[in-house]
């Protein structure tokens, strides 16, 4: 992989000794999370979405789900102790994470949020996100990336 081609989040895994592989596919645009499941050939169950969300607090939180999933924000709040949360609005997005929508990681933001991650990632020995831009899908075992950004597990879909 040419120095160009590694995105934070890529170094980042790199650097912690994670086994990974880098997945990419091309792509106009920023396709669906099913979408990127179908042009990967791989189970959308196993491809998960990274979601920015702040609570009513003020605070930012990431939430992981399969992207044939919605994040149910009622238990979402619930599990990072918020009355409410909400979807940042996407032109926050690039400011507050060093990432664009459609290839957000949860992996090398700007600052590491508290991160949740669907419980059934643990279904899978290995689980795709994005790899920091658009095109770019990293592949790891789901405790891997617990352990790098501090997450935990959760039902947090609807």
């Amino acid at each position: 992989m040419s120095k160009q081609a590694k995105t934070n989040a890529v170094r980042e895994v790199e650097a912690a000794g994670i086994p990974f592989s880098f997945l990419t596919f091309e792509t106009e645009g920023a396709p669906s999370g099913v979408e990127v499941a179908s042009m990967l050939g791989q189970d959308p169950e196993r491809v998960f979405k990274t979601l920015v969300t702040q609570g009513r607090s003020g605070e930012h939180y990431v939430f992981m789900v399969p992207v044939a999933e919605e994040l149910d924000l009622k238990k979402a709040a619930h599990c990072v102790g918020e009355k409410s949360i909400q979807m940042i609005p996407a032109k926050e997005l690039l400011p507050l994470t060093g990432y664009v929508h459609g290839g957000c990681s949860p992996v090398g933001m700007r600052k590491q949020f508290k991160t949740v991650i669907d419980e059934t990632a643990q279904l899978s020995d290995k689980i795709l996100y994005s790899g920091g831009r658009i095109g770019c899908q990293l592949e790891t075992s789901p405790d891997d990336l617990a352990a790098l950004i501090g997450a935990a597990y959760a039902d947090i879909c609807a």
